[in-house]
């Protein structure tokens, strides 16, 4: 990430014609928020930040406390390059600040910027490499989403089966425009769904860059007559949406710890300790990792989603896995989140999960190699595979119930977030739903 300075952002909004800039940040849920200025304010804003009402945002502060600054991280300044080439549109990801001049507590950013720092402590940086699926559907008349298709592609297939290749297309050159390095991009299993992969970087640099991804797919969807949808499971019968997350640690020398050419897996003792650390706070981390009602329509046999708390090194059914890898690549692969998450917070709580582990110690269990779904409730059992929570409610009490993972969000951002997802469980499940009436309104 480049190095900017107060004078450099300035000189580059005047040299490049930028007449609006976009502060942005996100609410507790990870909705992208911004306000926009002009380029005559720029600097009054990079010396004093730019005041807003926190008691609008969701999860931020209470109307007698209100009053919070946005102060720019200057090192993310862009230049949007779908916007008009003249009187350009810019963007610059704040952090949240009290008007004592504190970071506020419940500001995402700040979470995982707190964990980064407790790993930095250690010896250690953070690197992590997101896989985010997503839909592209028809819109309607009035320019409103469907999860209409007319295309039929699979895995991997390309036009003009492909419907969306264009598309596709047009959105890797704009995030290259971007900065982002891309290292992939293709047609995924289900009818209108694709992927593209990034390179991996630090935490903070890989959450502000899935906040910026989807921004930038979404723009560019719609310009192409689309909607893309980062819904999990948007669609009965078919895969849904996940965002694998790749992780690694560096030490203080930029090596990779994890790998270990003598251990069977590949593994060195820190990446057994960090996935033991993962492991054994699987379930406090989902209500995080996978926050819908709807994120756990994905998470059920079949679709090569996990159900399980397990980890192995050659299949693709457990919660994690180790991938095949040359060299210093050595990752671990957590494959249960879905890109609904806030990315602040799930990298923030997957961090803090595997530095636990790290000062615990403690090896994870073995590894299961065999297909889990095949597998009988004794075999299970035998082997202390557990599942994973079935739905939102499940997730958010054993959310609750990880004190360790709540104090990882803070007091306040753990109680408004656990608050608000039980009262979203308690919306959706008052719903009568098309299904019910299918099911039950001919015959009872």
């Amino acid at each position: 990430m480049a190095k900017y300075t107060k004078k450099d952002i300035i000189q580059m909004v005047e040299d490049d014609d930028v007449e609006f800039i976009r502060l942005q940040f996100t609410d507790i849920f990870g909705a992208l928020k911004n306000v926009a200025i002009t380029a005559s304010q720029i600097e009054k804003v990079l010396d004093n930040g730019c005041m807003f009402d926190g008691s609008s945002i969701e999860g931020f502060a209470r109307i007698e406390e209100s009053d919070m600054y946005l102060v720019p991280d200057l090192n993310t300044f862009e230049i949007f390059p779908w916007r008009p080439q003249q009187g350009k549109v810019a963007r610059l990801i704040c952090d949240v600040y009290k008007p004592n001049g504190e970071p506020f507590e419940g500001d995402p950013r700040y979470i995982l910027k707190k964990v980064i720092k407790e790993a930095d402590a250690m010896g250690y940086t953070f690197n992590v490499g997101p896989e985010l699926e997503f839909f592209l559907f028809h819109t309607d008349d009035y320019g409103m989403p469907t999860t209409e298709t007319h295309e039929k592609g699979g895995y991997f297939d390309l036009g003009p089966i492909d419907l969306g290749e264009n598309a596709r297309r047009d959105m890797v050159l704009t995030l290259e425009d971007m900065g982002f390095e891309i290292e992939a991009s293709h047609h995924e299993v289900a009818p209108a769904q694709h992927e593209i992969d990034f390179k991996y970087t630090d935490a903070l640099h890989t959450a502000d860059n899935i906040e910026t991804f989807k921004l930038v797919v979404k723009s560019i969807a719609k310009r192409h007559g689309l909607h893309a949808s980062f819904m999990p499971k948007p669609v009965y019968g078919v895969p849904g949406s996940g965002m694998h997350i790749n992780m690694s640690l560096d030490d203080q020398d930029g090596n990779n710890i994890f790998g270990d050419p003598n251990d069977e897996n590949g593994l060195s003792k820190e990446a057994y300790y960090f996935l033991a650390g993962l492991l054994k706070h699987a379930k406090g981390l989902m209500a995080l990792t996978n926050p819908l009602v709807n994120s756990y329509k994905r998470l059920v046999p079949g679709y090569e989603a996990p159900v399980h708390i397990a980890w192995s090194s050659i299949n693709r059914s457990p919660l994690i896995r180790i991938p095949a890898t040359r060299g210093t690549g050595r990752r671990i692969e957590l494959r249960s989140p879905d890109p609904a998450g806030n990315p602040y917070l799930v990298l923030a709580a997957c961090l803090a999960a595997g530095l636990e582990g790290l000062k615990e110690k403690k090896m994870p269990m073995p590894n299961v190699d065999k297909n889990i779904f095949e597998m009988t409730e004794a075999e299970k059992a035998a082997e202390s595979i557990e599942e994973l929570p079935l739905n939102l409610f499940d997730a958010v009490k054993e959310l609750e119930a990880d004190q360790y993972i709540c104090d990882v969000l803070g007091k306040h951002a753990s109680s408004k977030y656990i608050e608000a997802k039980y009262a979203e469980w308690d919306e959706y499940r008052r719903q009568i739903t098309n299904w019910e009436i299918d099911q039950y309104l001919y015959k009872i």
